[in-house]
């Protein structure tokens, strides 16, 4: 997709579509309160254009709200389309990126290939945050999942232009811009790799796709297998390998900046399970197709590493993606067995469904034999998440205040929706073992938060943050912004803490 930031007239535009938001301005909250819709524009021909429309009622300027209308007079645009940001008071940047999305979305099966998204003039909303917002959007909803159609029809946007009215400083919009454009590429090559079905993306080519993208954008990669492990003793991420024909991949990704050669070394750690039947412990049949899924925490640290090679931070990054299957085989792990993880901790295997932990619990060891001094990893973990969040935020845990809040913060910018859940001895006592040091699952209760205490025994006292992000990977209902199917959750909010240090 064609993508441009101009400073102009919007009256003047010539284009198939141009696209204008608008918020409630009504604040009586009373019975009889009705809708007062107001475009957020000074551009008198656009606002003439409208005027009839938004006193007719028809239109309320609910959030992600459209209304289409065709030869507006006094517009060089053949089409103009209003979306809704909703009351004027929660207007964000978040509403905008929202909005550029749902009007990608509202004319790829209308035939419309072109279309320019006007920045909206409102104090609440700086115009770089829109500006970069705005980006991001449009190729989120320029997303579709159906690449395996044999009568796909290629309906994606080939320009989006977003068009602002001229600012003071040009530059910081136009480098926003860019950014915007980046970072939502990244979230797209995410979003492309858990889309993929676990016959076409084994560990094997997850490791080729990642090592490919590294060698695009300038990242040193390194992708091990079998061998590897055994030479690390990584024997809880083996443990889960040896039950599937397809050998593991361990991916290694390194960002190092030019002139930074101390601070910080951020470790991102993905649970990449390219496949998960569950093994001996086998998942319920049904929706097990979904289980192609289970990788996404580490997509979305390959996804991440992409934008982060791209926007160059001051700041050291390794990498690191444990990719496998999990299979029931007569050589996979059995309920019962203990493994010996990397770290020399034992583990009793209760349930091999509790696999992802097991590939986290030696990432993060590797990643800080590696040098990382602080932590991240990401992983559709557990159904306690969901359970407990439903999909609508995705859970973080930390052993850390300090390097929680720069999450913390980064979620004002990334605008994904990210709650803290407990850690504590209590869920820790859940997870000792009689035969071993730990338990790979802690029982039914708390399951998110004996999950995380898990993981906190491989983090040990290095400053780590985990992500659960089970419930928002999927998008299980298309929104009116983005399609059914791969989110690319944790990708911008990873991205921002990263560059928070």
């Amino acid at each position: 997709m064609r993508t441009e930031l101009s400073f102009a007239n919007f009256a003047g535009i010539d284009t198939e579509l141009l696209a204008v938001l608008a918020v409630d301005t009504q604040t009586d909250k009373g019975p009889d309160a009705k809708p007062a819709p107001a475009l957020l524009t000074s551009d008198e021909s656009v606002k003439t254009s409208a005027a009839a429309v938004l006193a007719s009622g028809e239109f309320k300027a609910g959030a992600n709200e459209m209304l289409l209308l065709h030869a507006p007079a006094g517009l060089k645009a053949r089409r103009l389309l209003l979306v809704g940001l909703g009351k004027q008071a929660k207007a964000t940047a978040h509403g905008v990126r929202n909005a550029a999305g749902a009007a990608v979305r509202f004319v790829k099966p209308r035939g419309i290939r072109s279309l320019a998204f006007a920045l909206p003039e409102i104090e609440s909303i700086a115009l770089p945050a829109a500006a970069r917002a705005a980006a991001e959007g449009a190729f989120v909803g320029d997303f579709d999942p159906d690449t395996y159609r044999s009568d796909r029809k290629d309906l994606s946007v080939q320009s989006f232009s977003v068009v602002a009215p001229a600012p003071a400083d040009q530059t910081a919009a136009r480098a926003a811009f860019a950014e915007g454009i980046v970072i939502g590429e990244s979230q797209n090559f995410t979003r492309t790799l858990v889309n993929e079905p676990g016959n076409k993306l084994t560990p094997t080519v997850l490791g080729e796709r990642a090592a490919k993208m590294a060698s695009e954008v300038g990242l040193k990669a390194e992708v091990y297998s079998t061998e590897k492990l055994h030479e690390l003793k990584m024997g809880a991420f083996w443990s889960v390998s040896q039950g599937s024909a397809e050998p593991p991949a361990l991916i290694v990704l390194r960002y190092e900046p030019e002139g930074v050669t101390d601070g910080p070394v951020l470790g991102l750690v993905g649970k990449g399970i390219t496949f998960d039947s569950g093994g001996i412990s086998l998942k319920p049949g049904e929706n097990m197709e979904k289980m192609k899924y289970d990788m996404a925490g580490g997509a979305a640290m390959l996804g991440a590493m992409r934008a982060i090679a791209l926007l160059k931070p001051k700041v050291r990054v390794i990498s690191i993606v444990c990719a496998s299957e999990n299979m029931p085989d007569g050589k996979a792990q059995k309920p019962g067995d203990v493994q010996t993880a990397m770290s020399g901790k034992t583990i009793e295997i209760i349930n091999t469904d509790a696999e992802g932990r097991l590939v986290l619990a030696d990432g993060l060891s590797y990643a800080k034999q590696l040098g990382a001094t602080h932590l991240i990893d990401a992983a559709t973990l557990t159904g306690a998440c969901v359970v407990a969040l439903g999909m609508i935020n995705a859970g973080v845990f930390s052993n850390d205040d300090a390097t929680y809040e720069k999450f913390n913060t980064a979620l004002a910018t990334s605008g994904e929706k990210f709650w803290r859940l407990p850690l504590g001895d209590e869920y820790a006592e859940m997870i000792k073992s009689d035969i071993g040091d730990i338990k790979n699952t802690g029982g039914r209760w708390g399951g998110a938060s004996t999950a995380a205490e898990f993981l906190k025994v491989f983090a040990e006292d290095t400053p780590w943050i985990h992500l659960d992000i089970a419930g928002m990977a999927w998008v299980e209902n298309a929104q009116p912004y983005i399609a059914k199917g791969p989110s690319g959750i944790a990708v911008r909010s990873i991205l921002e803490w990263v560059r928070s240090f």
